[in-house]
């Protein structure tokens, strides 16, 4: 369990990393949007590898595997249409849109888009096999959410100090869900396994449609379609790595 928290905390340290960056040196937009294409091509490969075909190879004729995408999509979409209604819609906005926003529908926006990824790298050292590849996704692609995200909120009048205090909390959270799903999950069947693993990847995979690759879009121009592929062979040299 000490190991699920610490690689939890692993992590989820690249979101104060991100923050820390952006307070001292000052991202261009245009660079920005292209980290944040890397990022997500970066996922995008650890969803297609790490959750949905681990998923295929936990259990036997892909059991589960359809539902989980479904129920990840499904419950993001229901959490984010909750958390936007309170005011968090634009949490991770580069230009300052969280200012007409609710502070603490920004917190729990964040953490939604983070819990789903914390919660299996857990299940990763459950199962004895340590996700080098998935750890990576998440670490990379949480630097460019929280450099957006932190440029926006500074522009938006957040004090230094609460930004750096919101990333160390999410981080915090970032590694209780990692050992809640070692802990949860810890007698779990292969089918219920496979399941949580394609709910995860449903789960991130509407996040970055949602929050990251519009952004980078906006930003970013027409090398984002490249600096995404890019990211994306960068996530499948790490999974040939393990």
């Amino acid at each position: 369990m000490g190991e699920a928290l610490l690689w939890g905390l692993v992590g989820g340290s690249a979101l104060i990393l991100g923050g820390l960056l952006t307070l001292a040196l000052p991202t261009p937009q245009r660079l920005l949007g292209l980290v944040m294409a890397f990022g997500s091509g970066i996922l995008i490969s650890a969803v297609a590898y790490e959750l949905v075909g681990e998923a295929l190879d936990t259990t036997t004729g892909g059991k589960g595997v359809g539902l989980g995408l479904a129920a990840g999509t499904l419950a993001f979409l229901a959490g984010d249409v909750m958390i936007s209604r309170m005011g968090g819609g634009k949490r991770k906005h580069s230009g300052g849109a969280q200012k007409e926003g609710s502070p603490l529908a920004i917190v729990l926006g964040i953490i939604l888009d983070g819990v789903p990824e914390s919660i299996v790298i857990g299940l990763t050292v459950l199962q004895n096999q340590v996700g080098v590849a998935l750890i990576g996704a998440v670490f990379v692609s949480n630097v460019p959410e929280a450099v957006a995200a932190s440029s926006g909120l500074a522009v938006s009048g957040w004090k230094r100090g609460h930004i750096i205090g919101l990333w160390v909390g999410v981080t915090i959270v970032a590694g209780i869900s990692s050992v809640a799903g070692y802990a949860i999950f810890d007698t779990a069947s292969p089918d219920t396994l496979a399941f949580v693993l394609a709910f995860a990847g449903g789960a991130l995979l509407t996040m970055l449609a949602d929050t990251m690759m519009p952004e980078a879009f906006e930003h970013g121009g027409k090398l984002v379609g490249s600096f995404t592929t890019l990211g994306f062979a960068v996530g499948i040299g790490l999974t040939a790595l393990q």
